[in-house]
């Protein structure tokens, strides 16, 4: 008898009245295919701003929750490629910024843009690749300084996730 490891059971599955994360938003009412053109457009938009040194209008259009900002099931290999695409898009802005400029960047943001480059930068803390740690870290200390602590209890909070 082959030992089990009891630590990697999924011990929910067996829950009847188990919540899946699917279950707790409402989901892209957009076709995987559809949310995957979004977000490769919008990456153009934003590369071409950054050459042009518009970094803002680059923020602006990387954190546009109605064209970017992908969130869903990563098992669908489309999703998670809009994933990876939007959090490039966005860690090309942040290794393109000094730190001086950052809060003359965040300040004009709405509260969900706030929310949206919140959770760009866990994502992104999550696997640094190619960006500096202090990079990552240097924008989170500048919006939170602009949004508060809310902002960080609200990323830990919902549901979706970039």
């Amino acid at each position: 008898m082959a030992p089990i490891d009891f630590r990697r059971i999924d011990v929910d599955q067996y829950d009847e009245d188990r919540l899946d994360p699917e279950t707790l938003y409402h989901p892209d009412p957009r076709s995987p295919a559809q949310v995957l053109a979004a977000v490769q457009e919008t990456d153009k938009l934003v590369r071409t701003a950054v050459q042009r040194g518009d970094l803002a209008g680059a923020l602006q259009a990387a954190l546009d929750t109605q064209n970017a900002c992908p969130y869903g099931q990563d098992s669908i290999r489309e999703i998670s490629q809009a994933k990876a695409t939007a959090l490039a898009t966005v860690l090309t802005i942040l290794n393109s910024t000094r730190l001086s400029d950052i809060p003359d960047l965040v300040t004009p943001l709405s509260p969900d843009q706030q929310l949206w480059l919140m959770k760009y930068l866990y994502k992104a803390m999550e696997n640094l690749g190619d960006t500096s740690g202090n990079v990552v870290l240097g924008w989170h200390e500048k919006l939170t300084e602009v949004a508060g602590i809310g902002c960080i209890v609200r990323v830990m909070a919902d549901r979706r996730r970039v």
